[in-house]
């Protein structure tokens, strides 16, 4: 059983022994010690993009245009997700789940990175209350940075700070104390608290809609079979 990082040449060999009739997908995701999602997904990339699939690096780039016709196939029933993927060559099948969960919301589907959006490089200050609706507002819309600079007209950092700075210290962290000592007007418990649970509740409607959509597109998966 491998234990190391796996090579191009490594997924490559598990590929073709599949496709070759040689093992099943269950006994090489056995053999190279990862899950069956991540031996089909090698085999879908190779079928569509050939041994490139493996060298490529960071993240792939889709157009607006590829993103909306890739999720009209799937909804108007052309293929099954897998299908969708081989067809676009799109490296991941939780991409394409992402997509369709933003076209069925009515959300727009911008090209990757920015999707052509001015974003803001220079800050401004901002209040706790402000930071906390920055917050909720970047969690509910799933961390989109880029969006939640534009709504609230502050950085794409301050986006993203702020949010960090959440999930790694609670609401105490987006207060600014920066050279000051403690005062009267210092965050009360109930203050605390109710910023905590504004953000709190973004964070579970945000799960529960993600559970609710999977589970809808795994029924769907299922029918289709």
């Amino acid at each position: 059983m491998y234990k190391r990082k796996l090579s191009v040449e490594d997924k490559i060999y598990a590929v073709n022994l599949y496709l070759e009739g040689k093992e099943s997908q269950r006994r090489i995701a056995s053999m190279f010690d990862v899950s069956i999602a991540s031996v089909q997904q090698w085999i879908r990339n190779y079928e569509s993009m050939g041994a490139d699939a493996f060298t490529l690096k960071g993240n792939k780039k889709y157009s607006k245009e590829l993103k909306q016709q890739a999720v009209l196939d799937y909804l108007a029933g052309r293929g099954s997700q897998d299908d969708i993927c081989k067809k676009y060559a799109i490296r991941s099948k939780a991409k394409l789940q992402i997509w369709i969960k933003k076209y069925n919301g009515h959300e727009d589907l911008k090209s990757s990175g920015t999707g052509g959006t001015v974003i803001m490089t220079k800050g401004r200050k901002t209040t706790f209350e402000e930071r906390v609706e920055i917050v909720r507002y970047c969690i509910a819309h799933d961390r989109n940075y880029a969006e939640t600079a534009e709504q609230y007209r502050v950085s794409y950092q301050q986006a993203r700070s702020y949010t960090v700075k959440y999930e790694a210290g609670g609401v105490e962290a987006l207060r600014d104390n920066r050279g000051k000592r403690k005062s009267p007007d210092e965050m009360s418990e109930l203050e605390k608290l109710r910023a905590e649970v504004k953000i709190l509740k973004a964070e579970k409607e945000r799960a529960e809609m993600e559970a609710s959509f999977l589970k809808k597109l795994e029924d769907i998966e299922r029918r289709r079979g």
